[in-house]
């Protein structure tokens, strides 16, 4: 359920903001700052209903919580830059999360700014005016390396013509979708292959989750980043003499993952 609040001004020139928030007293309290101001907010408790607004309607700021019930905040980022309607709507993460981690991450998904609870209302307010600020424009993306760009990986057709991949005892050979590990074969699931062809192909080179997570799942966007860690552990128990001192796919702590090159 979608609930309007603030001051009404002419559609014409009325500034609507989607505040999604599922603890009740946040949600009232930000819908009623924003209100003084006089901003008009719909405000949702849910990732999905979130989604489904920013599908219908145009808003002028988007504050999201990142823990939110049916589809979290990082995962509705993602969603709405690669939507239509709002690809290019300010995004005010407000969240619990305030390890440097979380904030890259936060970013790294899509947000413009990052704000940790509990918060300064002033603060708040005053972050919301700088980012309603900006002028509206299509983001642009950061360009990939190229060879990544050449992979393909979400079609099959395309990942089958490239080039099999040598590398420390390794064999992955995309078009027979085969792996031998020191002439054993080791039989990963389909996402476990694209995630080690990836990786193993870009030896040396750090790919934060973000970067994994639209290359290799790519237009499913009901998973998160979280969803790339639990890929890697299933991933290094197949093909790891001792999962918990990983020798193949390593860990870059606060950036992501990388295959070893040595």
């Amino acid at each position: 359920m979608v609930i309007q609040s603030g001051i009404q001004a002419p559609s014409s020139l009325r500034v609507r903001i989607l505040v999604v928030e599922d603890e009740p007293n946040t949600r009232e309290l930000v819908c009623l700052h924003l209100g003084h101001e006089g901003y008009t907010c719909d405000a949702v408790q849910d990732g999905k209903e979130a989604l489904r607004c920013t599908q219908q309607e145009r808003y002028d700021l988007i504050v999201v919580d990142v823990m939110l019930p049916k589809l979290d905040g990082l995962s509705l980022c993602r969603a709405v830059r690669n939507g239509t309607l709002n690809t290019d709507v300010p995004i005010l993460i407000l969240t619990a999360l305030a390890e440097e981690s979380d904030k890259v991450v936060g970013l790294e998904a899509g947000a413009d700014d990052y704000l940790t609870k509990p918060f300064s209302v002033r603060e708040f307010v005053a972050r919301a005016r700088a980012l309603l600020r900006r002028p509206r424009q299509i983001p642009v993306a950061v360009p990939s390396p190229p060879p990544l760009r050449t992979v393909a990986l979400s079609r099959t057709g395309e990942l089958a013509k490239a080039e099999p991949v040598r590398i420390l005892g390794f064999e992955i050979d995309p078009a027979r979708r085969s792996v031998l590990l020191d002439h054993r074969a080791v039989e990963p699931s389909d996402l476990e292959f694209r995630l080690l062809y990836l990786l193993a192909k870009h030896a040396g080179i750090v790919f934060s989750r973000e970067t994994l997570l639209s290359e290799v799942w790519r237009d499913d966007t009901f998973v998160t980043v979280r969803s790339v860690d639990t890929l890697i552990r299933r991933l290094r128990g197949r093909i790891e003499p001792d999962p918990k001192r990983p020798r193949f796919l390593l860990t870059v702590w606060g950036v992501g993952y990388k295959f070893s090159d040595a």
